[in-house]
């Protein structure tokens, strides 16, 4: 067996005594040499160990316990030949109840085992569904929270709007919604594609210390994007300004001016 086993079933298979021969060794052989499947043969030994332990109690058929008891009072009152002879039927009445437990329980752990594969792959299935509505839900959850912030922004009494006008040679239009209590930004532009590996920024320039940064944005093909963006509380603008940057963005202004927008104080 050059890689992993074609099928996890083989781990539980094994555990359970259900292979043999060529499938047998290539377990064996590849496990000693892999620490990921030696992990999962021992969850399977496990998973069987507890199976067994679960298996419903069988009785066994009526007369075993007498028949034990005969033997061994046999034994002692024999002769040494006789105790001899008591011995070897001892010794078979002893083997009599294993094999009869054994042969017993083998279906028992074979419906087990194969159940608890069903099981493990139902429960791999659903966990992944569960993982995939808690994703969905959770973006859900982070559009609702946008959705009260924009509302709660158009509402607002303290919200100011600014137009923010190109540079020559630059046709872009954009338009920027301000917040300084809430500390929230939300700008809509009407843009082209810019240049591979870079993107646009928006700034907010404060009347005194360095501008800030307000978003970027990176459109896959021309037309107009919107999004939302948080800056410090409290901050009064002097201005907004829209730069060229690498992609990702800059802590600081580094490319060329596109549109501007001075705000009066």
């Amino acid at each position: 067996m050059n890689g992993h086993p074609n099928h996890e079933e083989d781990f539980d298979l094994y555990a359970l005594g259900a292979l043999e021969g060529d499938e047998k060794q290539a377990i064996e052989t590849h496990v000693a040499a892999c620490a990921q499947c030696g992990r999962k043969l021992a969850e399977a030994r496990g998973r069987i160990a507890l199976l067994a332990l679960a298996a419903p109690p069988v009785s066994p058929p009526p007369g075993v316990k007498e028949q034990l008891l005969r033997r061994i009072h046999s034994e002692d009152a024999g002769s040494v030949a006789a105790g001899v002879a008591g011995k070897s039927a001892g010794a078979h009445a002893r083997g009599f109840f294993p094999n009869w437990w054994s042969a017993a329980l083998a279906p028992l752990a074979v419906a087990a085992a194969l159940a608890a594969i069903f099981l493990w792959t139902e429960n791999a299935q659903l966990h992944e569904q569960l993982n995939s509505m808690q994703a969905s839900l959770g973006q859900q959850k982070n559009e609702l929270q946008e959705a009260r912030e924009e509302a709660e922004m158009f509402e607002s009494a303290d919200t100011r709007m600014v137009t923010l006008a190109p540079m020559p040679g630059h046709p872009m239009a954009a338009r920027v919604l301000y917040n300084a209590k809430m500390g929230m930004v939300m700008c809509d532009v009407q843009a082209p594609m810019p240049p591979p590996k870079m993107a646009y920024q928006l700034w907010l320039v404060p009347k005194d210390g360095k501008p800030i940064s307000a978003g970027v944005f990176n459109p896959a093909h021309p037309g107009s994007y919107s999004w939302m963006s948080d800056v410090p509380k409290g901050i009064e603008p002097m201005m907004f300004a829209m730069t060229l940057e690498p992609e990702g963005g800059m802590p600081h202004p580094t490319g060329p001016m596109l549109m501007t927008a001075k705000i009066s104080l």
